[in-house]
């Protein structure tokens, strides 16, 4: 069992016995390529999430009806992040093996890694689905095979061809784009595809890790990021995406990264954080 954070998401107030879902963050950024800052993402989330409601007009839903536990932050080894993928790893064991839904809020990409190599093991089917503007699928990073650029990749070494939907991608090196086309159900530059994706993977009932690298966002409206990207989306139709997966999909874990909140002093980016991890909360207990 684990102890309630001090300070919670807001609404996020049950027992980690009782909890449907469980909230972990990783302050880690210790292989980002550009602007760094995204370990400040997760307490930033908590913290400014009190300047949100507890009510989604969008669902009718309140955090104060779901029973949500706010575990905190994993203390990580900054200078490793083999060590500090291990330390997250062991968290996501903790809540999936209780029957919990593990809910990481990063932090880097790389940070995926952890909890995938964990239900991976559980259920040996697993599929994800990728929003994001890179596709982070090199092979390694100026030699260093765990990085943020190459999260991704190492996820396909662990469930291979087809079970990786990557959706929103418009960065990237050219051998990338080749690697997604041959290996993954890759869908650039839009949402384009979604729709169809969601259908079989519901239909068949598939195990299905969502991760959301808010960089897929249009940083016009997004720019608190490591790497922004020209393009992208919007916050409406992110989140319109989001709900309609978590209402259909089997839904195992998924992750929140790439905030980094020291990038954007107005607090937009963070606010729109906030706003999509409530919504997360909220249609993925309204199935």
């Amino acid at each position: 069992m684990l102890n309630k954070n001090i300070e919670t998401f807001i609404g996020c107030t049950a027992g980690f016995d009782e909890a449907d879902i469980v909230l972990y963050g990783a302050p880690f950024d210790s292989t980002t390529s550009y602007r760094p800052g995204a370990r400040f993402g997760p307490s930033a989330i908590r913290h400014e999430s009190y300047g949100i409601e507890t009510y989604s007009p969008y669902q009718d839903r309140d955090l104060e009806d779901i029973s949500v536990f706010d575990s905190g932050d994993v203390e990580l080894c900054i200078g490793d992040a083999s060590i500090a993928l291990s330390q997250l790893e062991e968290r996501a064991k903790i809540i999936a093996d209780a029957g919990k839904l593990p809910f990481l809020l990063g932090g880097e990409h790389l940070v995926t890694l952890a909890p995938v190599r964990v239900l991976a093991k559980n259920y040996p089917e697993l599929h994800i689905i990728h929003f994001d503007a890179h596709a982070d699928l090199r092979d390694d990073y100026l030699g260093a095979k765990l990085s943020h650029a190459c999260v991704l990749r190492r996820c396909h070494d662990i469930l291979g061809d087809g079970r990786i939907h990557q959706f929103g991608i418009r960065s990237g090196e050219r051998a990338e784009f080749a690697f997604a086309r041959e290996h993954t159900d890759f869908h650039p530059l839009k949402l384009d595809g979604l729709c169809e994706t969601v259908e079989k993977l519901a239909s068949e009932k598939l195990p299905v890790y969502l991760t959301v690298d808010l960089d897929v966002l249009d940083p016009s409206c997004f720019p608190g990021t490591g790497t922004p990207e020209a393009g992208g989306v919007s916050f409406d139709e992110l989140r319109s995406a989001l709900e309609l997966i978590c209402k259909k999909c089997r839904i195992v874990g998924l992750d929140l990264v790439e905030l980094a909140p020291n990038l954007d002093q107005s607090g937009i980016s963070t606010a729109l954080a906030c706003k999509l991890v409530r919504e997360l909360l909220c249609c993925i207990t309204n199935k």
